[in-house]
């Protein structure tokens, strides 16, 4: 089962200004967003975990220089972190999503019996205790193994959903406060947990059930490349390249807030995508209004009616409905069943979240259409997992997004005023 592991975390001093320091995860920055992170503080994450001109070397330099002159501090010992995110969801509930920061055991890709999407049938045999969720697109960039080597840290952590039950009952009491930072609406808090019962009791618990990889697919493929280089150099199975920086919570309904990427069609003609989703949709027209009558309103009324929206340049909506039993034997999946009604239909797919982004970005004429999915459910999904398939790409946006900067972990032991940490010994 999982392994997941304490270690001595690097974190910023208490008196540094929170706000200045941490920043959204590296994958939603824009260029413009990290100039403006740059600019904030001498001393933001981003300077590591997104260098200037990709400048990796420099990212390294300046790690050790915080190390050296206390920006950042080792804890004394091997500690997991409390990860706790306070806001009201899309439908206006105040929710507390809280997962712990620690080192997920980082295991050998899947092999074919997990390539198969979410469709109808079997599954084979799962052979693997951390699991993807989805289909992934291919990434061309190495930047995040071109960090990790230079830097030896895991700077932005994977996010994994434990199967087993009872991580959020455990997580429950607070720990060692280390800080709070109010984002857009979202109160993220970090907790440190130093008792050692406490960690054995909460690897206890993880290592009872599988942990599925929720976000950050190419972070812990990216920490299985790392890993190898590691064990080829090193001739060892022991070091710290054996885990990667992981929050985990546990996959139950009130600790996920799961929202839909929805999709965008180019390089084929509207007659043609209507042509193809009418083998498997009925359309028919929204209720005239802005932007064909797509509010946010629209969006609980498509997950009640088991309905999904078409957008189309002119501001014109359609309901599609999907025409009776031409979906038997396929799962409850916006993604695949758009897969399967557009099968054969030549069209270039991109993804995009948010409702005002889509009406506004279909209404500017780059794409033929776009369509409004409904999310993802947290039954879907562990059923996905315990059936040992996988799920069409982008199928899910986990919210709110964790921060950078609250926890890095080091892959080496730290070297502060040119001595190894007491924690980093062995």
């Amino acid at each position: 089962m999982p392994d997941f592991q304490p270690f001595p975390a690097l974190r910023y001093d208490q008196g540094i200004d929170l706000p200045a320091v941490l920043a959204p995860p590296y994958d939603v920055l824009s260029e413009r967003d990290t100039e403006q992170l740059h600019a904030l503080s001498a001393y933001n994450i981003t300077h590591i975990d997104v260098p200037e001109n990709q400048d990796y070397g420099h990212a390294a330099e300046v790690l050790r220089a915080w190390i050296a002159d206390g920006t950042l501090t080792p804890d004394d010992s091997a500690t997991l972190s409390i990860y706790r995110l306070n806001f009201i969801d899309s439908a206006g509930t105040p929710r507390e999503i809280v997962g712990v920061l620690g080192g997920l055991e980082v295991v050998d890709a899947p092999t074919g019996d997990r390539s198969e999407v979410a469709g109808g049938g079997s599954a084979s045999t799962r052979r693997t205790t951390v699991l993807p969720h989805e289909q992934t697109t291919p990434k061309a960039s190495t930047d995040r193994l071109e960090l990790m080597r230079a830097t030896a840290a895991n700077t932005s952590p994977v996010w994994g959903l434990s199967l087993a039950s009872g991580l959020a009952e455990a997580l429950r009491d607070p720990a060692e406060f280390m800080g709070s930072i109010d984002v857009e609406g979202v109160t993220h808090t970090l907790e440190r947990i130093t008792d050692p019962e406490r960690i054995a009791a909460i690897q206890q618990i993880l290592a009872a059930d599988d942990v599925l990889i929720a976000d950050g697919h190419h972070r812990y493929s990216v920490s299985r490349q790392y890993r190898d280089e590691v064990r080829a150099a090193t001739g060892r199975t022991d070091t710290r390249a054996e885990q990667t920086l992981t929050f985990v919570n546990e996959l139950i309904d009130d600790q996920l807030s799961i929202e839909a990427i929805h999709r965008l069609y180019a390089g084929v003609s509207a007659e043609t995508l209507r042509a193809g989703l009418e083998t498997c949709f009925d359309l028919s027209p929204l209720t005239a209004g802005t932007a064909g009558g797509v509010t946010a309103a629209t969006l609980g009324e498509m997950v009640t009616s088991g309905r999904m929206v078409l957008l189309w340049p002119d501001g014109s909506a359609e309901w599609m409905s999907p025409k009776p039993g031409v979906f038997d034997g396929i799962r409850n999946l916006d993604g695949l069943w758009l897969e399967t009604a557009l099968q054969g239909v030549q069209a270039d797919v991109t993804y995009q979240h948010g409702l005002s982004e889509m009406v506004n970005t279909v209404a500017n004429g780059q794409f033929t259409a776009g369509i409004l999915i409904r999310p993802t459910s947290i039954d879907e999904i562990r059923r996905t997992a315990r059936e040992g398939l996988l799920m069409p790409p982008k199928s899910t946006f986990f919210t709110p997004k964790l921060l950078t900067g609250w926890v890095i972990r080091p892959t080496e032991p730290v070297v502060q005023n040119d001595t190894t940490t007491s924690a980093d010994q062995g």
